[in-house]
């Protein structure tokens, strides 16, 4: 993708339709493929609706809205995490930027290879009141950073791809873009003349409190830039000066009183200024310690941005810039397939190298020999081993099962007798009750025989 436009939203519903048409004509002319990223920072008009809107009709714009108002560095740094294009356009909504500048931007990025182009509005269409501490502010930052550039916050800008995946915009920091770039290492910092065109819809959303908290910030990026990975250099170095000072006091006021029997230390200004300069320098100094201690256990304390490198390959001089392209959702839109085999493709070098690296030498072979031989001689001791501990174990087992012979008969025989005892005390009755029906039955053939020589007699 050629370029990404990414458009802060804060209650800009009349002007966001204008604007998409403005932008779509413009590449379309070029024939630039493109992207626009609109990310919502918690409106409350009907700003969320017209986006949905135009995304449905138009597959080049894209939408994000946040659930409360974050503020314009927010909307930067998320648009910055989903942008895919080499380019990356920033433009607020309010139709004061024209898109008819992104061409130009466009080429002083990608041919004239700069890192990063701000636009300069050299003739403002805004009120007295916000181009004179305008210019003020952008002097003092000037000086400050050492960027020669006559307009710090205009909202419409050029950045490299490397360069929105390397920075991190947070709080109030959108106005120090390049100064953050400078300190991630993109020096090549370029200005172009813009029109500036007057708002047709809508208010400022910045106060007069812009300009406190825009020097409040301006100090803490200058700071972290310098000391953010090593704060004992800062607080260190004043902490060791003043602790000294405060020593030099106290000794020259100690040599008055010994030496030249000076009374009423205590109530001279001196003393205090010596006991206040000791107490601040120890405690600077124990803020330094503890700074070292917080970057040393920062997750990012040893990142780094690997501009080029010779002999090691891509990922080494792409550095954290093509992991976070990794996971920017252009890479994950595309098929896993396609990934899969640009993966196992490899040049022709590549694969002789792999080649070389898999046919063994002669050495290779002979240690790979040796090793094999080593590795079946130990199987055929542990094998024997088995062997005879299976021999001792059978032994051991005949063994018992001849002492146990004599047992088994006894044991045997008694099952025996006891079996043929029950077997006695079944038939028993059996018995009896034979001899009884026998008993029975010649007792009737004696009564037969009675009766019949009764009646012979008779």
């Amino acid at each position: 993708m050629d370029i990404s436009i990414i458009v802060p939203v804060y209650n800009e519903e009349e002007s966001l339709k204008e604007l998409t048409i403005m932008i779509s004509r413009v590449m379309k002319d070029y024939s630039y493929a493109y992207e626009i990223i609109m990310v919502d920072d918690g409106s409350s008009d009907k700003s969320w609706s017209i986006v949905s809107e135009i995304a449905q009709r138009n597959s080049n714009v894209k939408g994000i809205s946040f659930r409360r108002n974050y503020g314009k560095s927010a909307a930067l740094q998320k648009g910055f995490e989903l942008a895919s294009g080499e380019v990356v356009i920033t433009m607020d909504a309010d139709l004061q930027d024209s898109p008819d500048e992104i061409p130009e931007l466009y080429k002083m990025i990608k041919y004239d290879n700069y890192d990063m182009v701000s636009g300069w509005k050299k003739k403002r269409r805004d009120p007295v009141t916000k181009r004179w501490p305008s210019k003020f502010y952008n002097r003092t930052v000037r000086l400050f950073s050492g960027i020669k550039l006559h307009d710090f916050n205009c909202g419409l800008k050029a950045y490299s791809n490397d360069v929105v995946k390397s920075i991190e915009v947070y709080g109030e920091m959108h106005r120090y873009i390049p100064v953050i770039a400078k300190w991630a290492g993109f020096k090549k910092i370029g200005e172009k003349v813009v029109q500036h065109y007057p708002r047709k819809f809508g208010k400022s959303k910045f106060g007069i409190e812009r300009y406190f908290k825009g020097y409040l910030d301006l100090i803490t990026i200058s700071f972290i830039s310098r000391y953010g990975r090593r704060p004992m250099h800062f607080f260190g170095l004043i902490g060791t000066l003043l602790f000294l000072a405060g020593f030099i006091i106290a000794c020259y006021l100690a040599y008055q009183r010994f030496a030249n029997q000076v009374y009423a230390m205590t109530t001279r200004p001196l003393f205090y200024f010596g006991l206040l300069a000791m107490v601040l320098g120890t405690i600077l100094f124990v803020g330094g310690f503890l700074g070292e201690l917080i970057s040393r256990n920062n997750v990012e304390r040893n990142k780094y941005f690997v501009k080029n490198n010779a002999g090691f390959g891509k990922n080494v001089s792409s550095g954290q810039i093509n992991r976070q392209r990794e996971t920017s959702p252009a890479a994950k839109e595309q098929p896993r397939q396609e990934r899969q085999t640009s993966k196992n493709k490899k040049p022709s070098q590549e694969v002789a190298a792999d080649r070389s690296k898999s046919e063994p030498t002669k050495k290779q072979k002979t240690a790979t020999q040796k090793k094999g031989e080593q590795k079946s001689e130990f199987v055929q001791q542990q094998n024997n081993a088995t062997r005879n501990k299976g021999e001792i174990k059978s032994d051991a087992i005949k063994k018992e099962s001849q002492q146990n012979e004599p047992q088994k008969k006894q044991r045997s025989a008694t099952q025996k007798s006891e079996a043929a005892q029950q077997q006695n005390v079944a038939t028993r009755p059996q018995e009896g009750q034979r001899n009884e029906t026998s008993r029975n039955t010649t007792q009737r053939g004696r009564k037969k025989k009675t009766d019949a020589g009764k009646l012979n007699e008779k």
